[in-house]
Protein backbone atom coordinates (compact mmCIF):
# COMPACT_ATOMS: atom_id res chain seq x y z
CA UNK A 1 0.00 0.00 0.00
CA UNK A 2 1.35 3.33 -0.86
CA UNK A 3 1.81 6.01 1.69
CA UNK A 4 -0.98 8.03 -0.11
CA UNK A 5 -3.28 5.66 0.04
CA UNK A 6 -3.93 5.52 4.17
CA UNK A 7 -4.01 9.95 3.56
CA UNK A 8 -6.87 9.39 0.55
CA UNK A 9 -9.01 6.90 3.10
CA UNK A 10 -8.54 8.71 5.86
CA UNK A 11 -9.72 11.77 4.31
CA UNK A 12 -12.48 10.35 2.83
CA UNK A 13 -13.40 9.07 6.08
CA UNK A 14 -12.93 12.50 8.29
CA UNK A 15 -15.26 14.02 5.38
CA UNK A 16 -18.25 11.28 5.74
CA UNK A 17 -17.74 11.77 9.42
CA UNK A 18 -18.00 15.49 9.61
CA UNK A 19 -21.02 15.17 7.11
CA UNK A 20 -22.90 12.47 9.34
CA UNK A 21 -21.99 14.62 12.82
CA UNK A 22 -23.23 17.42 11.00
CA UNK A 23 -26.70 15.83 10.21
CA UNK A 24 -26.85 14.66 14.06
CA UNK A 25 -26.40 17.65 15.65
CA UNK A 26 -28.52 19.70 12.87
CA UNK A 27 -31.98 17.38 13.42
CA UNK A 28 -30.57 16.14 17.12
CA UNK A 29 -30.17 19.77 18.89
CA UNK A 30 -33.43 20.96 18.91
CA UNK A 31 -34.30 18.08 20.83
CA UNK A 32 -31.54 18.24 23.54
CA UNK A 33 -30.79 21.31 24.07
CA UNK A 34 -33.49 24.51 25.53
CA UNK A 35 -33.89 27.86 23.64
CA UNK A 36 -30.89 29.71 25.27
CA UNK A 37 -29.05 26.92 24.45
CA UNK A 38 -30.43 26.67 20.51
CA UNK A 39 -29.89 30.30 19.59
CA UNK A 40 -25.87 29.96 20.76
CA UNK A 41 -25.74 27.02 18.57
CA UNK A 42 -26.91 29.04 16.02
CA UNK A 43 -24.44 31.79 16.68
CA UNK A 44 -21.67 29.07 16.32
CA UNK A 45 -22.57 27.97 13.10
CA UNK A 46 -22.54 31.32 11.63
CA UNK A 47 -18.82 31.67 12.83
CA UNK A 48 -17.78 28.75 12.07
CA UNK A 49 -18.94 29.35 8.55
CA UNK A 50 -16.94 32.48 8.85
CA UNK A 51 -13.74 31.00 10.17
CA UNK A 52 -14.62 28.00 6.92
CA UNK A 53 -14.20 31.14 4.54
CA UNK A 54 -10.70 32.28 6.21
CA UNK A 55 -9.75 28.64 6.22
CA UNK A 56 -10.26 28.23 2.75
CA UNK A 57 -8.50 31.11 1.38
CA UNK A 58 -5.28 30.52 3.66
CA UNK A 59 -5.01 27.44 4.14
CA UNK A 60 -5.81 26.00 0.53
CA UNK A 61 -5.58 29.44 -1.70
CA UNK A 62 -2.66 30.47 0.28
CA UNK A 63 -3.92 34.22 0.29
CA UNK A 64 -3.36 35.54 4.16
CA UNK A 65 -6.65 38.05 4.13
CA UNK A 66 -6.70 39.81 7.18
CA UNK A 67 -9.45 41.53 6.58
CA UNK A 68 -11.86 38.71 6.13
CA UNK A 69 -14.48 40.46 8.60
CA UNK A 70 -14.74 42.72 6.04
CA UNK A 71 -16.99 40.72 3.93
CA UNK A 72 -18.55 39.28 7.05
CA UNK A 73 -20.05 42.32 7.56
CA UNK A 74 -20.85 43.33 4.21
CA UNK A 75 -23.30 40.41 4.20
CA UNK A 76 -24.75 41.07 7.39
CA UNK A 77 -25.13 44.74 5.88
CA UNK A 78 -26.17 43.65 2.29
CA UNK A 79 -29.01 41.48 4.12
CA UNK A 80 -30.18 44.12 6.65
CA UNK A 81 -30.58 46.58 4.10
CA UNK A 82 -32.61 44.17 1.38
CA UNK A 83 -34.57 42.86 4.10
CA UNK A 84 -35.92 46.20 5.80
CA UNK A 85 -36.69 47.31 1.73
CA UNK A 86 -37.86 43.93 -0.03
CA UNK A 87 -39.72 42.19 2.95
CA UNK A 88 -38.88 39.06 1.79
CA UNK A 89 -35.42 37.59 2.62
CA UNK A 90 -35.07 35.18 -0.65
CA UNK A 91 -33.49 37.96 -2.56
CA UNK A 92 -31.33 39.29 0.42
CA UNK A 93 -29.88 35.94 1.56
CA UNK A 94 -28.05 35.94 -2.61
CA UNK A 95 -27.35 39.68 -1.64
CA UNK A 96 -25.50 38.91 1.26
CA UNK A 97 -23.42 36.87 -1.11
CA UNK A 98 -23.22 38.24 -4.40
CA UNK A 99 -22.06 41.76 -2.58
CA UNK A 100 -18.69 40.75 -0.90
CA UNK A 101 -18.25 38.67 -4.00
CA UNK A 102 -18.38 41.88 -6.49
CA UNK A 103 -16.36 43.63 -3.67
CA UNK A 104 -13.79 40.99 -3.61
CA UNK A 105 -13.64 40.48 -7.31
CA UNK A 106 -12.76 44.32 -7.72
CA UNK A 107 -10.57 44.48 -4.90
CA UNK A 108 -8.96 41.28 -5.37
CA UNK A 109 -8.25 42.51 -9.14
CA UNK A 110 -6.54 44.77 -8.67
CA UNK A 111 -4.01 43.02 -5.80
CA UNK A 112 -3.03 39.98 -7.60
CA UNK A 113 -2.87 41.75 -11.26
CA UNK A 114 -1.01 44.35 -9.88
CA UNK A 115 1.44 41.76 -8.49
CA UNK A 116 1.29 42.65 -5.20
CA UNK A 117 3.21 40.58 -2.80
CA UNK A 118 1.54 38.71 -0.39
CA UNK A 119 2.32 40.76 2.92
CA UNK A 120 0.93 43.56 1.16
CA UNK A 121 -1.94 42.04 0.80
CA UNK A 122 -2.34 41.22 4.06
CA UNK A 123 -1.90 44.92 4.74
CA UNK A 124 -4.48 46.02 2.32
CA UNK A 125 -7.20 43.86 3.22
CA UNK A 126 -6.76 44.56 7.31
CA UNK A 127 -6.86 48.39 6.26
CA UNK A 128 -10.37 47.91 4.02
CA UNK A 129 -11.89 46.54 7.25
CA UNK A 130 -10.97 49.24 9.11
CA UNK A 131 -11.71 51.77 6.42
CA UNK A 132 -15.54 50.12 6.36
CA UNK A 133 -16.01 50.11 10.07
CA UNK A 134 -15.27 53.78 10.37
CA UNK A 135 -17.52 54.42 7.11
CA UNK A 136 -20.39 52.64 8.48
CA UNK A 137 -19.68 54.01 12.13
CA UNK A 138 -19.90 57.39 10.77
CA UNK A 139 -23.61 57.02 9.03
CA UNK A 140 -25.45 58.20 12.48
CA UNK A 141 -28.47 60.19 11.66
CA UNK A 142 -31.94 59.87 9.76
CA UNK A 143 -30.07 60.93 6.78
CA UNK A 144 -27.87 58.42 6.13
CA UNK A 145 -30.36 55.55 4.77
CA UNK A 146 -30.70 52.79 1.65
CA UNK A 147 -33.96 53.11 0.78
CA UNK A 148 -36.36 52.91 4.48
CA UNK A 149 -32.87 51.17 6.14
CA UNK A 150 -31.31 53.56 8.35
CA UNK A 151 -27.52 52.53 8.48
CA UNK A 152 -27.52 53.53 12.27
CA UNK A 153 -23.96 54.59 12.63
CA UNK A 154 -22.42 53.03 15.58
CA UNK A 155 -26.12 51.75 16.74
CA UNK A 156 -26.47 49.75 14.01
CA UNK A 157 -29.28 48.39 12.50
CA UNK A 158 -31.55 46.59 15.00
CA UNK A 159 -34.79 44.70 15.11
CA UNK A 160 -33.75 42.96 11.30
CA UNK A 161 -36.65 40.54 9.85
CA UNK A 162 -35.81 36.81 10.34
CA UNK A 163 -35.25 34.71 6.93
CA UNK A 164 -38.89 33.28 6.01
CA UNK A 165 -40.17 30.67 3.78
CA UNK A 166 -38.96 31.85 0.02
CA UNK A 167 -41.88 33.75 -0.78
CA UNK A 168 -43.84 33.82 2.03
CA UNK A 169 -42.61 37.02 4.27
CA UNK A 170 -45.39 36.99 6.46
CA UNK A 171 -44.18 33.38 7.60
CA UNK A 172 -40.72 34.36 9.36
CA UNK A 173 -38.62 31.46 10.70
CA UNK A 174 -38.41 30.39 14.23
CA UNK A 175 -35.70 30.51 16.78
CA UNK A 176 -35.55 26.51 15.61
CA UNK A 177 -35.92 27.70 12.11
CA UNK A 178 -33.30 29.91 11.87
CA UNK A 179 -30.83 26.95 13.53
CA UNK A 180 -32.04 24.56 10.43
CA UNK A 181 -31.45 27.17 8.08
CA UNK A 182 -27.73 28.27 9.34
CA UNK A 183 -26.22 24.59 10.77
CA UNK A 184 -28.04 23.11 7.03
CA UNK A 185 -26.20 26.10 5.56
CA UNK A 186 -22.94 25.53 7.23
CA UNK A 187 -23.45 21.64 6.39
CA UNK A 188 -23.90 22.23 2.35
CA UNK A 189 -21.26 25.43 2.51
CA UNK A 190 -18.20 22.32 4.09
CA UNK A 191 -19.63 19.99 1.25
CA UNK A 192 -19.36 22.79 -1.84
CA UNK A 193 -16.08 23.37 -0.48
CA UNK A 194 -15.09 19.80 -0.30
CA UNK A 195 -15.74 19.40 -3.84
CA UNK A 196 -14.48 22.51 -5.13
CA UNK A 197 -11.10 21.24 -4.10
CA UNK A 198 -11.58 17.83 -5.32
CA UNK A 199 -12.16 19.60 -8.85
CA UNK A 200 -9.69 20.76 -11.29
CA UNK A 201 -10.00 24.02 -10.12
CA UNK A 202 -9.46 23.23 -6.24
CA UNK A 203 -6.45 21.02 -7.17
CA UNK A 204 -4.71 23.70 -9.48
CA UNK A 205 -5.59 26.69 -6.51
CA UNK A 206 -3.83 24.32 -4.16
CA UNK A 207 -0.70 23.86 -6.95
CA UNK A 208 -0.13 27.51 -7.12
CA UNK A 209 -0.11 27.98 -3.24
CA UNK A 210 2.95 24.67 -3.44
CA UNK A 211 4.60 26.76 -6.13
CA UNK A 212 3.24 29.48 -7.86
CA UNK A 213 6.26 29.69 -10.56
CA UNK A 214 6.09 26.26 -11.27
CA UNK A 215 1.89 26.34 -12.07
CA UNK A 216 2.68 29.16 -14.15
CA UNK A 217 5.55 27.84 -16.18
CA UNK A 218 3.10 24.86 -17.13
CA UNK A 219 0.10 26.80 -18.46
CA UNK A 220 -1.51 28.47 -15.01
CA UNK A 221 -2.00 31.91 -14.29
CA UNK A 222 -1.76 32.43 -10.48
CA UNK A 223 -3.73 35.77 -10.69
CA UNK A 224 -7.17 34.37 -11.93
CA UNK A 225 -6.78 31.24 -9.54
CA UNK A 226 -6.60 33.21 -6.54
CA UNK A 227 -8.92 35.78 -7.86
CA UNK A 228 -11.53 32.74 -8.02
CA UNK A 229 -10.75 31.45 -4.56
CA UNK A 230 -10.55 35.23 -2.94
CA UNK A 231 -14.37 35.92 -4.49
CA UNK A 232 -15.42 32.34 -3.47
CA UNK A 233 -14.25 32.75 0.39
CA UNK A 234 -16.08 36.33 0.29
CA UNK A 235 -19.24 34.59 -0.62
CA UNK A 236 -19.14 32.29 2.01
CA UNK A 237 -17.94 35.04 4.37
CA UNK A 238 -21.20 37.16 3.29
CA UNK A 239 -23.61 34.04 3.98
CA UNK A 240 -21.94 33.79 7.83
CA UNK A 241 -22.64 37.48 7.98
CA UNK A 242 -26.26 37.08 6.95
CA UNK A 243 -26.40 34.07 9.29
CA UNK A 244 -25.08 36.18 11.70
CA UNK A 245 -27.49 39.14 11.16
CA UNK A 246 -30.45 36.64 11.58
CA UNK A 247 -28.82 35.37 14.86
CA UNK A 248 -28.85 38.56 16.66
CA UNK A 249 -31.30 40.29 14.54
CA UNK A 250 -29.27 42.91 14.67
CA UNK A 251 -25.93 44.59 12.75
CA UNK A 252 -23.44 46.75 14.03
CA UNK A 253 -20.12 48.33 12.71
CA UNK A 254 -18.16 45.86 15.52
CA UNK A 255 -18.56 42.81 12.49
CA UNK A 256 -16.19 44.92 10.70
CA UNK A 257 -13.52 46.02 13.75
CA UNK A 258 -10.06 44.11 14.14
CA UNK A 259 -11.38 41.95 17.09
CA UNK A 260 -13.24 39.42 14.42
CA UNK A 261 -10.79 39.82 11.69
CA UNK A 262 -8.27 38.43 14.30
CA UNK A 263 -10.70 36.32 16.33
CA UNK A 264 -10.86 34.20 12.93
CA UNK A 265 -7.27 33.80 12.11
CA UNK A 266 -7.26 32.38 16.05
CA UNK A 267 -9.92 29.86 14.54
CA UNK A 268 -8.07 28.71 11.88
CA UNK A 269 -4.75 28.53 13.94
CA UNK A 270 -6.62 26.32 16.62
CA UNK A 271 -8.43 24.24 14.42
CA UNK A 272 -5.18 23.78 11.59
CA UNK A 273 -4.30 25.42 8.52
CA UNK A 274 -4.88 23.58 6.00
CA UNK A 275 -8.33 22.17 6.77
CA UNK A 276 -11.82 22.24 6.31
CA UNK A 277 -13.04 21.03 9.67
CA UNK A 278 -10.21 23.14 11.40
CA UNK A 279 -11.69 26.10 11.30
CA UNK A 280 -15.12 24.98 12.46
CA UNK A 281 -14.22 23.18 15.20
CA UNK A 282 -11.52 26.01 16.10
CA UNK A 283 -14.76 28.37 16.12
CA UNK A 284 -17.03 26.67 18.06
CA UNK A 285 -14.31 26.00 20.77
CA UNK A 286 -12.99 29.58 20.99
CA UNK A 287 -16.55 30.93 21.23
CA UNK A 288 -17.27 28.10 24.23
CA UNK A 289 -13.94 29.53 25.55
CA UNK A 290 -14.91 33.29 25.22
CA UNK A 291 -18.89 32.84 26.48
CA UNK A 292 -16.99 30.80 29.49
CA UNK A 293 -14.74 33.73 30.65
CA UNK A 294 -16.82 36.26 30.35
CA UNK A 295 -19.08 34.46 32.99
CA UNK A 296 -16.73 33.95 35.66
CA UNK A 297 -15.14 37.11 37.73
CA UNK A 298 -11.98 35.23 39.63
CA UNK A 299 -9.50 35.96 36.49
CA UNK A 300 -9.75 38.90 33.42
CA UNK A 301 -11.69 37.07 31.22
CA UNK A 302 -8.94 38.82 28.33
CA UNK A 303 -6.31 37.77 30.24
CA UNK A 304 -7.40 34.63 30.99
CA UNK A 305 -8.47 33.83 26.84
CA UNK A 306 -4.83 35.21 26.06
CA UNK A 307 -3.05 33.13 28.29
CA UNK A 308 -4.66 30.16 26.73
CA UNK A 309 -4.60 31.10 23.45
CA UNK A 310 -0.70 31.57 23.18
CA UNK A 311 0.01 28.32 24.97
CA UNK A 312 -2.42 26.48 22.81
CA UNK A 313 -0.37 28.05 19.88
CA UNK A 314 3.42 27.35 21.44
CA UNK A 315 1.83 23.70 22.81
CA UNK A 316 -0.09 22.57 19.16
CA UNK A 317 1.50 24.85 16.80
CA UNK A 318 -0.28 22.87 13.82
CA UNK A 319 -3.57 22.53 15.10
CA UNK A 320 -6.36 19.88 16.70
CA UNK A 321 -7.11 18.37 13.50
CA UNK A 322 -3.83 18.25 11.58
CA UNK A 323 -2.24 16.21 15.05
CA UNK A 324 -5.54 13.80 15.20
CA UNK A 325 -4.69 13.50 11.61
CA UNK A 326 -0.96 12.58 11.71
CA UNK A 327 -1.98 9.97 14.98
CA UNK A 328 -4.58 8.09 12.54
CA UNK A 329 -1.98 8.44 9.32
CA UNK A 330 0.24 6.28 11.79
CA UNK A 331 -2.20 3.57 13.32
CA UNK A 332 -3.64 3.09 9.65
CA UNK A 333 0.36 2.89 8.14
CA UNK A 334 0.74 0.41 11.53
CA UNK A 335 -1.73 -1.84 11.38
CA UNK A 336 -0.84 -3.62 7.49
CA UNK A 337 2.51 -3.68 9.18
CA UNK A 338 0.72 -5.60 12.10
CA UNK A 339 -0.77 -8.09 9.51
CA UNK A 340 2.21 -8.72 7.46
CA UNK A 341 3.93 -9.96 10.25
CA UNK A 342 0.87 -12.02 11.72
CA UNK A 343 1.00 -13.57 7.98
CA UNK A 344 4.60 -14.25 7.92
CA UNK A 345 4.32 -15.70 11.68
CA UNK A 346 2.10 -17.84 10.40
CA UNK A 347 3.92 -18.93 7.36
CA UNK A 348 7.11 -20.12 9.29
CA UNK A 349 5.16 -21.55 11.71
CA UNK A 350 3.07 -23.72 9.27
CA UNK A 351 6.21 -24.56 7.51
CA UNK A 352 8.08 -25.91 10.64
Amino acid sequence: MTSAAPARRLSAAGFLATLALGLAILFGAPHALDTFGLVQCTGFAALAMFGLSQGFVWGFAGVMCFGQAAFLGLGGYAYAVAVLNMGDSSVPVLLSILVPMLFAGLLGYFMFYGRISDAYIGVITLTVSVILFQLVNATSGSQYRIGVAELGGFNGIPAIPALNAPGHPDEPLDIEGIWYAAMGALILVYALLRGILASRLGRVVVAIRENETRAQLIGYDPRLYKLIAFMIAAGVAGLAGCLYANWGGFISPTVFALPMSAQVIIYVLVGGLGTLIGPMLGAVLIQALIIAAGSQSAVDSNLGLGLVLVGFVLLVPQGLVPVARSLGLRLLERRPRTVAKAQDGFATGSAR
